[in-house]
């Protein structure tokens, strides 16, 4: 005679049924912690292929969201009649068929992927000869008096480097010899003018102003999450904000020059004592110590231990006002680019010396490469070793008649060569790395 097994009754919650969508999104958070913690473990094994095998596995995670991201958008596309969707512009079909010619698709791939049919990839294709405004297919026309390659330079760098506003493209191209003006780069751009920076309120102290390099330094920390963000569905609805889900780093930056001092990594909140050792490293490298030294009122900078220590260092400390914008608004500024330009354009690695090794080739192109606004379009290491601005140097004029006189974009320096000289755009990737250009200008034969 056989014995039925019974099943262990498990009770389930009341209500259970309208809660399944909420445990979804906790079970997927979860997956993702238990993912991110292991891919920390295996980042640093000392073995070459498990390294490998986690950022390809990472890799992987990263393109099957994306993928995901764009069926979500095209599905909603598709909802709508194709006689109802939006047109694509002119200059959008011309690089619809720049994609196209690089993937190697035929037209129903392209026709597929763009939401459009085969017969509207075809005529494209037959009209590409077509000229003028009302062409089907277009590249982006001139709208001032420079020649159209100045244009197609100007553009080609915006598609090159896509975080640079205007300002920064003028600034770039004049140290490279080809002097525009902001409000031309815009109206080539057909761009909209960017929001001026609001003015940051007066002091009500003294005010520390920086003579020369070396015066005055600013320090201040910030946390750079290894993932997408720190969001998650439960309490306290964020992941914790250290190591293997996030990188704190230590930055200072010299007032005068603008030039970036030295950059730390911690794989968790910095103590004191380590952020004193920062500092002393930074000034072994820089060969001098700052005059005055101005941070936030952090308890790491608001202690005993840390004032004694640049007493003896005979660094005079100076306090952000808490709750004042603009207090140490230089430091600031330049962790929002260098987010902006280095840790939301590239994965952001969990292995500490790769995390390392990105930071450092970013801050040697910062201080040697990109010109900087307040310091009217020269670099930190110009003004910083007393070099002469790349800006300062004889330009190119490539309109023929512009009579040589004339005044040009600032800073106004004379015409090397003659009048209406061709040029063509060279980009180069400071590291290899595409998010760092080095743009110059090489007379055309």
């Amino acid at each position: 005679m056989t014995t039925q097994r019974h099943l262990p009754n498990i009770p389930l919650p009341h209500g259970w049924p309208q809660s399944v969508k909420v445990a979804m999104l906790h079970l997927i958070s979860l997956a993702q912690y238990a993912m991110a913690y292991t891919r920390g473990w295996a980042v640093n094994s000392p073995i070459a292929r498990i390294r490998l095998k986690t950022e390809n596995e990472r890799l992987k995670q990263l393109l099957a969201l994306l993928k995901e991201e764009l069926r979500i958008k095209d599905a909603r596309m598709m909802r709508i009649a194709a006689i109802e969707r939006p047109h694509y512009l002119p200059t959008d079909r011309m690089s619809i068929l720049e994609v196209r010619a690089a993937h190697g698709w035929n037209m129903q791939q392209t026709a597929d992927a763009f939401l459009v049919t085969a017969a509207t990839i075809g005529s494209w294709m037959k009209r590409l000869d077509e000229q003028g405004a009302d062409a089907l297919v277009q590249i982006r026309e001139p709208v001032n008096k420079f020649p159209d390659f100045v244009r197609y330079a100007v553009q080609r760098l915006k598609t090159l480097c896509p975080t640079m506003g205007k300002v920064k493209m003028a600034e770039t191209l004049c140290r490279a010899g080809l002097h525009l003006g902001a409000t031309t780069v815009g109206r080539i751009l057909k761009e909209s003018p960017h929001p001026s920076p609001p003015k940051i309120p007066a002091a009500t102290g003294r005010v520390v102003t920086a003579r020369k390099p070396n015066h005055v330094w600013h320090i201040d920390l910030t946390t750079v999450p290894t993932g997408n963000r720190f969001w998650t569905p439960w309490m306290p609805f964020s992941l914790p904000p250290r190591w293997p889900f996030a990188w704190w780093l230590a930055v200072i930056i010299d007032h005068h020059s603008r030039r970036a001092m030295g950059i730390a990594v911690f794989s968790k909140p910095p103590t004191s004592f380590a952020i004193r050792a920062f500092i002393g490293r930074s000034i072994t490298n820089a060969n001098a110590a700052p005059n005055h030294l101005i941070c936030d009122k952090g308890s790491i900078f608001w202690c005993a231990e840390f004032k004694s220590w640049c007493k003896r260092k005979t660094i005079r400390v100076r306090f952000g006002a808490v709750g004042k914008h603009g207090s140490i608004a230089v430091v600031e500024r330049f962790i929002r680019t260098l987010k902006d330009e280095l840790t939301r354009r590239v994965v952001v690695p969990q292995h500490h010396a790769a995390f390392r090794m990105e930071l450092t080739s970013y801050l040697d192109w910062y201080n040697e490469h990109r010109p900087h606004t307040t310091l009217r379009g020269m670099t930190p290491n110009e003004v910083f070793l007393g070099l002469r601005p790349a800006n300062h140097r004889s330009r190119i004029e490539p309109r023929k008649y512009w009579p040589r006189p004339s005044r040009c974009a600032q800073p106004c320096t004379l015409i090397a060569g003659q009048s209406g000289d061709r040029f063509m755009l060279h980009i180069d990737y400071y590291g290899n790395r595409c998010h760092l250009p080095v743009v110059s200008l090489k007379r055309a034969a």
